[in-house]
């Protein structure tokens, strides 16, 4: 064999060696992304009876071997669930108490063709009748009137989240989303950061959290910090934190949308890890390449398409620090979401 044959063979199994390495890495990462989605089977749980589904419109394929992307409208239930114990936590400004809270609550409402999407906060302190929930160990929690409205995934979990939302609104949550603030924060570092205006100076020891009014770009820490901070701003209470927590999202979404991750691999495997590692998702998205798809019938849709609102709400006339449905402009607003 000639060395000029050698060299070429060489060279073709050192690329057979190199492709093989790289689908098998391929390989790996898929199988780690999807073992990172933490799941809960909420239809299993809550079984018929929930409100109705919405009934959606076919939508035409181009082509009859092509399978279109799904278009239907979705309302879907986003917590964000804030780990408060440990040192790690104490780091990124959370409190003192034990176990973890959903003091984030938003549902998300797509409409129909996936251009346009309302995100609407419940306020955590709201005053709500809390159904009876099916437990884990095929029990049920008791009825509560007048509970503040994150009690429901202190006792039930993501089941009793949705329940609760679902018995208040009246709207089927087509889908659960929940969210690990601390994984939250991987992602916004994963991203490289995240560009937020506050309309105020924010002075909170508690989160760690200190900002002058203006423009800033936070890391995953100071980003976390925002989601986190109430006592820094306005009356202290938890409704200044959900302005800042939408002002959040939409800044999260435009450093997404601008953000060209299928050019660089490496950083779309580290948005990829830290998305996936900090998600509870129900059984309909429960794998990467069904968030894949989810994701992909959201192409269409920029921030700037995204409203955000909050659920109307009064003082709850039987305790000043907590609040309750404004009516009837809050089940007008759940109306407009079916």
């Amino acid at each position: 064999m000639g060395r000029r044959s050698r060299v070429l063979k060489a060279a073709g199994l050192t690329l057979a060696g190199v492709l093989v390495l790289g689908i098998a890495t391929a390989g790996w990462a898929y199988w780690h992304l999807n073992q990172n989605i933490k799941i809960v089977d909420i239809n299993s749980a809550l079984g018929d009876d929930r409100p109705a589904k919405a009934v959606s419109t076919p939508t035409a394929s181009a082509s009859a071997s092509a399978s279109p992307l799904p278009s239907s409208a979705l309302n879907i239930l986003v917590l964000g669930s804030d780990s408060r114990s440990g040192k790690q936590n104490a780091k990124l400004g959370g409190g003192s108490s034990s176990g973890a809270r959903s003091d984030t609550a938003m549902v998300v409402h797509i409409d129909e063709g996936r251009t346009k999407a309302t995100v609407v906060s419940i306020p955590r302190d709201t005053l709500v009748t809390r159904p009876s929930c099916p437990t884990s160990s095929g029990g049920t929690t008791s009825v509560a009137y007048n509970a503040m409205f994150n009690s429901a995934y202190s006792v039930g979990g993501p089941v009793c989240a949705v329940k609760t939302v679902e018995s208040m609104t009246d709207v089927r949550m087509d889908h659960y989303i929940e969210i690990d603030f601390s994984g939250f924060a991987d992602l916004v570092d994963a991203l490289g950061g995240v560009t937020v205006t506050t309309d105020e100076d924010i002075d909170d020891d508690k989160s760690h959290l200190h900002l002058t009014a203006g423009e800033h770009h936070l890391d995953g820490t100071k980003a976390l910090a925002l989601a986190r901070t109430r006592h820094g701003i306005g009356d202290g209470s938890d409704l200044g934190r959900i302005g800042l927590q939408q002002k959040l999202v939409k800044a999260l979404l435009e450093q997404i949308s601008s953000t060209d991750l299928l050019a660089d691999p490496t950083k779309l495997y580290q948005v990829a890890n830290a998305v996936t590692g900090s998600l509870t998702t129900d059984t309909g998205l429960d794998s990467l390449g069904e968030l894949m798809t989810f994701g992909q019938s959201l192409k269409g849709l920029s921030s700037a398409d995204v409203k955000t609102v909050m659920m109307p709400v009064v003082t709850a006339p039987s305790d000043p620090n907590r609040v309750v449905a404004n009516e009837p402009e809050a089940s007008a607003l759940w109306e407009s979401l079916k």
